[in-house]
Formats: C-alpha cells, sequence, structure tokens
C-alpha cells in the first residue's frame, strides 16, 4: 500500500523547512533537503499512528475494522 503526501519546503538561511498540507501540525527541518524529508516524513507517520491509536480508543470489541483503499 502506498501512502502519498505533498511536501511544501524552503530554504531558511542553512535550513531547509518543511511541512505537510494534508497532515496538520507534520513538520521538518534538516541542513539538506533529504534530511528535511527524512523529519518531515517520521512526522508524519508518528502523527498519523497516534491519531489512530486515539481514534480506535474505545471502539467495541466485536466491532469491524477493514482496511479501506482510496485510489
Amino acid at each position: 500500500m502506498r501512502h502519498e503526501f505533498t511536501a511544501v519546503l524552503e530554504r531558511d538561511e542553512k535550513w531547509w523547512v518543511g511541512f505537510c498540507p494534508e497532515v496538520p501540525g507534520a513538520n521538518g527541518q534538516g541542513l539538506t533537503r533529504e534530511e528535511c524529508m527524512q523529519n518531515l516524513a517520521e512526522a508524519v507517520k508518528l502523527i498519523l499512528e497516534d491519531r489512530l491509536e486515539d481514534g480506535l480508543r474505545g471502539v467495541p470489541v466485536e466491532a469491524v475494522r477493514e482496511v479501506l483503499n482510496i485510489a
């Protein structure tokens, strides 16, 4: 399964800073574009994992969970 998001990157003196508009709060920075992208990807991953965990709190055991694919 692929996940694709938009990365918006800008140069701020010696740093690259970026954010992901699809995932509010996901920001990254680095001395190189690659480092910024890696940090941004990790931020997106952590936020989505946290939102999943938070969203599943209180879900009844008998509830059906299925994978939803969006093309």
